[in-house]
């Protein structure tokens, strides 16, 4: 699913309608054809459409239409100056009008009292007030109808966006709908992003209007939605006369004394996901224990040099960091990694850690580096404060991506997934998993794919759905998912989305 900036979104409805001459006005009824598909009639009997000037404003007179046209109970208001209506929306404004539709202006308190008993007794509120184009505070008549409608709402769907949230920044304006479903348009918007935005626009539905597909390859800016439809076109089918060998050698350097948790859900995780052989360095104070415990993984001491050098060499993948420490031997570890791995690198946890005021050691690199920071780890390793990292999400990853030719994977609400080009976004997983060892589980996860052969980007975002939405599966049976939970479930989702 392609997720698109509202200056994009202009550029290629201009395109459309400049260009290959597709009127507005045909766009705006697909829009309002669209929302009418996603209306439950058995459900919702009678309806109040809110509608301003704009674009927005238009599709929501052409809803108004077609619901009264289908004998279905609507009641209009408009809000704003009919001189200022776009050219599209003044065509559905007046075709209302010579329908005989009553349309009712909310101008006053007065009016606005009518809106309040309209919005009351109505099944469903649809919102077409403001779109994508929204640049200021919202104030006045308008402040107050946006208020109405949530305080008296049954079921508010918004129209594209709900009105008030900027489609870029995911900034709410001054006020803002709150809505229960947001049928969006060709695009899932950048503004819907927003850690907490969820409470405005609901669920979110993403329909087609009509773009033809060449125009949205001109303007579109490398930026997707993770969903089920790119994960089932992306697992692959296994072949029937492969062997272990054919999906891979993983090395885990990782683990140290009170810290056996941390590598052993990283190393199970590597299993249970497919890898071919699965090796787990770890500090020898805790081999013993780990080499019972790891009946389907091999052990070694990462104090062993000469073994862990070999391995580093043949290894298809390299998941380094859970539970090393962050010590004088985990820097000396990681750098000789970066420095030497062949084959693409997992930094996390402890080897994030070490990059502070180290991240230059990137920039001599041999191999593709992944890193899996949460925030508080990204704001150690950028200098930046977490506020702002978590307000600046995409454009943060995307830079240190850039900056050091490597595959960002900042984990939390909405996982941010590049490597300074593309940019993925993975909002599978919910607050039940919210416990110690599922970064950990990630990182086994990620090193799994890219040593079954899969492109180190496509390994992270693969990874990132199939571990958040194995979390999320189960948490509808488990008031709290742990890793382990998730390890043990990971065969089955990733069985589940190969056979489809």
């Amino acid at each position: 699913m392609k997720i698109a900036s509202s200056s994009i979104t202009r550029k290629i409805d201009k395109f459309c309608i400049e260009v290959l001459k597709i009127p507005g006005i045909v766009l705006m009824e697909n829009a309002a054809l669209k929302i009418i598909k996603n209306i439950d009639f058995n459900n919702f009997k009678s309806f109040l459409v809110l509608c301003g000037t704009g674009n927005n404003g238009g599709d929501g007179f052409a809803v108004a239409r077609h619901l009264f046209s289908i004998n279905k109970n609507v009641e209009i208001f408009f809000i704003g100056s009919q001189d200022k209506m776009t050219s599209d929306c003044r065509t559905n404004y007046n075709i209302l009008k010579n329908m005989d539709l009553k349309i009712n202006k909310v101008n006053n308190l007065e009016d606005a009292n009518e809106l309040k008993e309209a919005a009351a007794r109505c099944d469903m509120c649809i919102d077409a007030l403001f779109g994508t184009g929204i640049t200021r505070n919202i104030e006045g008549i308008y402040d107050l109808a946006i208020t109405i409608i949530n305080e008296n709402s049954k079921f508010t769907l918004s129209i594209d966006i709900p009105s008030g949230l900027n489609g870029d920044t995911g900034e709410v304006m001054g006020n803002c709908i709150k809505s229960n479903k947001t049928v969006t348009f060709q695009y899932y918007k950048r503004g819907f992003l927003n850690y907490g935005n969820d409470k405005y626009t609901g669920e979110i539905i993403v329909e087609d209007i009509g773009i033809p597909k060449f125009v949205e390859d001109k303007f579109y800016d490398k930026e997707f939605i993770v969903d089920k439809t790119l994960i089932k076109n992306s697992i692959k089918i296994r072949d029937k006369y492969s062997h272990k060998g054919d999906y891979g050698r993983v090395l885990i350097i990782a683990g140290s004394k009170g810290f056996t948790g941390a590598s052993y859900i990283c190393t199970e995780a590597a299993v249970r996901s497919g890898a071919g052989l699965v090796t787990l360095a770890c500090n020898e104070e805790i081999q013993d224990i780990l080499s019972s415990k790891l009946i389907e993984a091999m052990t070694i001491s990462y104090n062993d040099e000469t073994k862990l050098k070999e391995l580093i060499q043949k290894s298809n993948a390299i998941a380094i960091g859970p539970g090393l420490g962050n010590n004088a031997k985990t820097f000396e570890i990681l750098k000789y990694v970066i420095l030497n791995a062949k084959c693409p690198v997992i930094i996390d946890a402890d080897g994030i850690n070490m990059l502070k005021d180290n991240l230059h050691i990137l920039e001599n690199k041999k191999c593709k580096i992944i890193i899996t920071p949460h925030v508080g780890e990204m704001s150690r390793i950028t200098g930046f404060e977490t506020e702002y990292i978590n307000e600046h999400r995409i454009e943060v990853s995307k830079k240190l991506a850039q900056d050091y030719g490597i595959i960002v994977l900042l984990k939390g609400y909405n996982t941010v997934i590049t490597d300074g080009e593309y940019v993925f976004i993975n909002s599978t997983g919910n607050s039940s998993m919210a416990s110690g060892g599922m970064g950990d589980c990630l990182t086994g996860i990620i090193a799994s794919f890219i040593a079954q052969k899969y492109e180190p980007l496509k390994a992270a975002y693969i990874s990132a759905f199939i571990h958040g939405y194995t979390g999320e599966k189960l948490s509808k049976e488990m008031f709290c998912v742990n890793a382990s939970h998730v390890i043990e479930s990971i065969p089955y989702i990733i069985k589940k989305f190969q056979n489809n």
